[in-house]
Order: structure tokens, then sequence, then C-alpha cells
């Protein structure tokens, strides 16, 4: 009897005991029974432990801005580029056909190609820097894929005019890209399949009207034969505008007209 009355009085007094009082840490037997809460994860922690606002909602955080490639500004000793565009179909008629037959072969199709993306000073320029003597890789060569009508373009121009820049082949290639790719080329030039003659001055209008900030003293159109042989524009080291360049844009051409040989 004395044992049971013992036993009932113990449990009374645990029974009294306030929850409050419970020690920071303590579980009782009831919450051990009860299934732990799933941990957050990441960016959940930062919201309490709550899932992150669905795509889409109001409260979902803006999606990340679209990066753009990193442009790498030149180390060379010069003061800006000019960017040489080449008409295709011009060169084959002024006797391209020969030097570059696979470029001016029937259904090659090709328009506007690039010539040289060079480095120029404003009186002059600097041409074979280190004689070519770092050699062009084939990684490199591929970030040239398609911007030079033939690898042997490529490889000449990185000899003659890349070495001078300071960037690595594959840095050079990758800006001729970032140039050529700032070009808006004006929709009457992208294809055409008839002959047509048209003023310099007009070829200059078009592409100033399709390139925001290019104006005529950053840019110059070359003839050969009376054929247009390229459009040359002047950019920044960074690649991020257009500048001034008095002795590209004298070399304009001087016809009243010029032939624009059709795509073929």
């Amino acid at each position: 009897m004395r044992g049971g009355l013992l036993a009932r009085t113990l449990i009374v007094a645990l029974l009294a005991i306030p929850i409050a009082g419970r020690p920071a840490g303590a579980q009782s037997v009831s919450d051990s029974l009860l299934p732990a809460p799933p941990p957050c994860v990441l960016d959940e922690c930062l919201n309490g432990g709550e899932p992150p606002p669905a795509a889409g909602s109001p409260n979902a955080p803006p999606p990340p801005a679209q990066r753009r490639p990193a442009r790498v500004v030149a180390p060379g000793d010069f003061d800006f580029y000019v960017l040489t565009l080449s008409w295709s179909p011009g060169f084959c008629e002024t006797g391209g056909e020969a030097k570059a037959p696979d470029q001016c072969a029937i259904g090659a199709g090709l328009g506007f190609v690039v010539h040289g993306l060079w480095p120029q000073d404003a009186n002059g320029y600097p041409s074979d820097c280190d004689g070519g003597s770092r050699p062009v890789s084939r990684v490199a060569l591929a970030a040239a894929e398609g911007l030079f009508p033939s690898e042997s373009l490529a490889r000449y121009e990185w000899r003659k005019h890349g070495a001078c820049t300071g960037l690595s082949p594959a840095d050079f290639f990758a800006s001729v890209r970032q140039a050529r790719d700032s070009i808006a080329i004006p929709e009457a030039l992208k294809a055409p399949h008839e002959e047509q003659s048209l003023p310099p001055m007009a070829i200059a209008r078009a592409f100033i009207a399709v390139n925001p900030g290019l104006r005529p003293g950053a840019m110059a159109i070359t003839c050969a034969r009376g054929e247009l042989a390229d459009v040359r524009f002047c950019l920044a080291k960074d690649l991020r505008g257009f500048v001034d360049c008095p002795e590209v844009a004298r070399r304009d051409c001087r016809s009243s007209s010029v032939n624009i040989a059709p795509i073929h």
C-alpha cells in the first residue's frame, strides 16, 4: 500500500510542473513522437524556411539579367580599330576569283564578309608587329570560323594586323566577331540578286540609317574599277562605339556611282 501511494504521489508531482518551465531545447515524450520539420534548403532558408515564390507571381524576384560576353580591350599601342567588310561579289568581279576560287564559286552566296579588323592610329597604322611568331592554334581558328571567307585569310589577318593588338589569337578573333556583329547591314544590301548602281553617299546613308551613332566621318565606302569594294568602320578600342577617323574617311570612293554586283 505504501509503495503504491508513493508512486501515485510522484506522478501527480511530475504532471504539476508547468510546460513553460521546461529547459530550452528539452523535448517532452509527445514532442519526440512528432516528425521533425524538413530542413530548409539554400535560398529557402532566407525566407524563414518557406519555399521561394513561384516564378511569375507578384512576389517573385526578377530574373537575372542576361550576361553579355566580356569585351577584351586590346593592350596594344594604337588608337582605334578599322573594321573592313568586303563586298564579296565585287571582289570576285575585280580579279578575286583567281585568288579565292571557293569564295567566288557559283552558289557561294556571300555578300559582305570580314576582310579584317585593323588596329589604326590617327596617322598610319602598325603591322607585322611580331613577325607572326605566335602560332595560331586550332582552338583559336575555331573562334574565327564563319568570320572570314577562308582560313588562310584568317591566318594572314592575324599575322599582319592581329598580332599588333597585343591580344592572343583567340581573343583577337573573338574581338573580330564582336565588331562584325555590332554592324547592321541595310536590308537592300543583304542579298541583292540584281545588279545595282548607287552613289557612294547613298550607300553610306543606308548604313547610317540602321547603325545608331554612325556618321560619315567614321566610315568610308571604297571602290575598285567601278565596283563596290568594301565598307570601312572606325570603332573604339573597346568596340562600344564609332570614332571619327579623317585619314580613313578620306579613302571614300570619288566616283559618282558604283556598281554593286549581285550575289550568286
